[in-house]
């Protein structure tokens, strides 16, 4: 009998849970992986890719023409190790026929939806302020006008992007705070509107209306600066503004400067518009690290054990199905 082709598997970081074990445990599979604790470098990225048969990706890993063309006609396969792919030109992938898998899960989704709404408290109520200002030695007792914050029961909820995270924050928040769920999406969710008792609105009307503004929508061409200054302007200036989709989804220096200015009162964000860099431009005085009315995070939304685990897994059972011939769960190409 004749022994079955191995397929060559380049994994371009190392990865948490059982997933990695799994595709470098199969018989067929010849695995390799980027052994460092960095993110890989752009130069090692496109020497390491070459000759490879599947390469299981990062959305810090940049899949353009340059990596298209060192990995060269072998590559049928990108199995991406996270939901978002806005870091894959999909389009140049069809035309080299090569396959894109991503790696959603319900897990995911939820952890996603529970630091969104941890921003969320963390911001009305002022939390890292109140952190910073008791570590410095500030608090010499309780005072009346201490740090009082927006409580959220019966507050307004206005949800951009109406799929699987942004329901889950709004059923979260509607069914255990009674906040009013207004949502904008370009496609209606009939279960949003029946178990959050609304209606799909337009963005202006959310902005508007809302007491929070949660971000939700995937990374496109139509999506980038969704959230600029005119729709910044359009909110309250009791306001919060939550990121934790991809960062070019806002403004970040109109962001910057309504925050400065008072236009709004607050932003959490898990996601930067220059990321990994948090301020966008270096030559503004006004940086957003420095403002007080701001909760950031390093792109943790997904940062649980039980979600880690299971996007490794969702992406090795790609990788596996491929390496068998059989349809793949996830494609997005």
């Amino acid at each position: 009998m004749k022994k079955p082709r191995s397929v060559s598997v380049y994994l371009t970081s190392k990865i948490p849970g059982a997933g990695m074990d799994l595709v470098r445990q199969h018989p067929r599979v010849r695995f390799s992986m980027h052994a460092g604790e960095e993110i890989i470098s752009r130069r090692e990225l496109l020497k390491r890719v070459r000759g490879k048969q599947v390469v299981w990706t990062l959305i810090t890993d940049k899949i353009d023409k340059a990596f298209f063309d060192a990995a060269g006609p072998q590559l049928k396969l990108i199995a991406q190790y996270a939901t978002g792919f806005d870091n894959i030109d999909l389009d140049l992938a069809r035309r080299r026929d090569v396959r894109v898998t991503n790696a959603p899960s319900d897990v995911q989704s939820e952890a996603v939806a529970e630091l969104t709404i941890s921003l969320i408290f963390a911001v009305a109520r002022r939390l890292i302020e109140a952190d910073s200002f008791t570590r410095a030695g500030k608090y010499h007792g309780w005072k009346p006008g201490l740090f009082p914050g927006m409580g959220l029961r019966g507050k307004t909820l206005g949800i951009v992007g109406g799929g699987r995270i942004g329901t889950l924050v709004a059923e979260h928040l509607h069914r255990g705070f009674d906040m009013k769920v207004l949502y904008h999406d370009i496609v209606q969710n009939p279960e949003l509107e029946r178990t959050c008792s609304t209606r799909r609105s337009r963005l202006e009307t959310v902005l508007k209306q809302a007491d929070v503004v949660s971000v939700h929508v995937p990374l496109f061409p139509s999506t980038r600066h969704l959230i600029g200054a005119r729709e910044i302007h359009l909110m309250k200036k009791t306001a919060i503004l939550v990121n934790t989709a991809r960062g070019p989804v806002v403004d970040e220096v109109a962001l910057t400067h309504a925050l400065a200015k008072g236009q709004i009162a607050g932003a959490g964000l898990d996601v930067f518009e220059c990321e990994p860099l948090i301020d966008c431009n270096p030559n503004d005085t006004l940086e957003l690290r420095k403002l007080p009315n701001v909760v950031l995070t390093p792109h943790i939304g997904s940062a649980t054990h039980e979600a880690r685990n299971a996007m490794g897994i969702v992406s090795a059972k790609n990788i596996i199905r491929f390496v068998e011939g059989k349809r793949l769960l996830n494609p997005i190409v």
